[in-house]
């Protein structure tokens, strides 16, 4: 399983701004190894941002996404000491789920 995302949620005015970076190694299935055979695809395909039970985002990627991908978002109606929960699925069936806590 991928490492923990490092997630920072804080409000700013009457806005939550979420920033998250999510440890995957994002194959596009094009590259050749060493030895010239092409590496299989491996990458993110659904990311869902989740705050009090209700989806504040839901994004579908494809392979053309960087190496450890960083994602900034915002949204409304969050207070600080509340949690926000981003999850990922990726193309081989790999999931990760972490929260963080919003900072005032």
């Amino acid at each position: 399983m991928a490492d923990p995302m490092r997630i920072r949620a804080k409000i700013e005015g009457d806005k939550t701004v979420v920033r998250v970076l999510m440890a995957h190694e994002m194959e596009t299935g094009q590259r050749r190894d060493s030895t010239g055979k092409v590496v299989p695809a491996h990458f993110i395909q659904e990311v869902t941002a989740t705050h009090n039970g209700k989806t504040v985002l839901a994004a579908q990627w494809g392979p053309a996404i960087s190496k450890n991908p960083y994602l900034q978002f915002q949204f409304a109606g969050a207070k600080a000491g509340e949690k926000i929960a981003i999850a990922w699925v990726d193309n081989k069936g790999d999931k990760r789920t972490d929260e963080a806590t919003i900072a005032a």
